[in-house]
């Protein structure tokens, strides 16, 4: 053979391996762009599966806390069409907030200190400005004692 078709046959041999080393470069570079898109997928479906059971358990509570209400609205009701009679609400004045008639005369017994942690706070203004103006409506006066000996 001569020199020619050597270099003839040593230049294409060349540019095979050329063309080998791009194409194992390639599917080089293609498998470790799979291997990241796998991984990337089963990361967001590790997140999304985290997820899930997160809202599933803020779902079971927010049930829970809605049927809370719904008995805690239920029994205010209830109380409500108690508190429609003026009796009721008079034995209330008088017992739980030491609320006295007119014609009445208040008298608070001093507890100790054990017994005055055990007793409920004094309502709130808004509560007591409520039974004022309910008492009023029929005509009565209330005496508040809002100091607690």
């Amino acid at each position: 053979m001569s020199d020619s078709a050597l270099n003839l046959k040593s230049r294409v041999q060349k540019q095979q391996k050329k063309k080998i080393r791009k194409i194992r470069f390639y599917h080089s570079f293609l498998t470790i762009m799979l291997i990241v898109c796998v991984l990337q997928i089963s990361y967001s479906a590790l997140l999304n599966l985290a997820k899930i059971v997160v809202y599933q358990t803020k779902i079971v509570k927010a049930q829970e806390l809605k049927h809370q209400a719904e008995t805690r609205n239920h029994d205010l009701k209830n109380e409500i069409q108690n508190f429609s009679s003026m009796y009721k609400v008079e034995s209330i004045a008088r017992n739980n907030l030491k609320m006295a008639a007119k014609d009445e005369v208040l008298i608070i017994i001093n507890q100790s200190d054990d017994d005055l942690q055990e007793t409920s706070q004094v309502p709130s203004n808004g509560f007591v400005r409520f039974l004022e103006t309910f008492a009023s409506k029929f005509n009565r006066d209330i005496v508040i004692d809002k100091t607690i000996d």
